[in-house]
């Protein structure tokens, strides 16, 4: 079976993390779709695409068993929500269930005909990206919010500078 998992991972945190490793648990094969891949470069969504795609690549393969297959596809935006998901079946490799907690996820999906399972929730006033990114702004600790590989990565791109630069700028 193969499975959906959405999100905007802005950074893939260890919330993230736990999802997916229950997703596995109940899976062989998932794609994860990198929402708002068009995004980068805000305080809200200050990772590229590809930057989301190695810190999520990464950070999986800690927690999927050798055999298991992840998919990860960028999707960018559509600003019709009815056109939504036929975009997402569009774009990726075929999937059998979706996984969210995102009520209007759950109900374009459903509409769509899809069988939809929720998540739980883990620790979700930390493990938010609205928390780790006001921490890396204000200079507190954060890389115990996210995987290993995550924080790797996020060093790699000097991404901590890239947002605490982004948070100044004038507008």
């Amino acid at each position: 079976m193969r499975a959906f998992f959405i999100g905007r991972f802005q950074p893939y945190h260890l919330g993230h993390h736990e999802v997916l490793r229950e997703i596995f648990s109940e899976v062989d094969e998932v794609v994860i779709g990198i929402g708002s891949a068009q995004e980068s470069h805000t305080i809200e969504n200050p990772f590229t695409a590809g930057e989301r795609i190695m810190m999520v690549d990464r950070a999986v393969g800690e927690i999927k068993d050798p055999g298991q297959k992840v998919y990860i596809v960028p999707l960018e935006d559509v600003y019709r929500n009815s056109l939504w998901v036929s975009h997402v079946v569009s774009m990726t490799p075929y999937f059998d269930v979706i996984y969210s907690n995102n009520p209007l996820v759950i109900r374009l999906f459903r509409e769509a005909g899809f069988e939809v399972r929720r998540t739980r929730m883990f620790n979700r006033m930390e493990y938010h990206g609205t928390e780790i990114r006001r921490r890396m702004i204000s200079g507190e600790r954060w890389e115990d919010l996210v995987p290993k590989p995550v924080v790797e990565v996020i060093e790699e791109i000097d991404g901590v500078r890239r947002i605490r630069e982004i948070a100044n700028t004038d507008f």
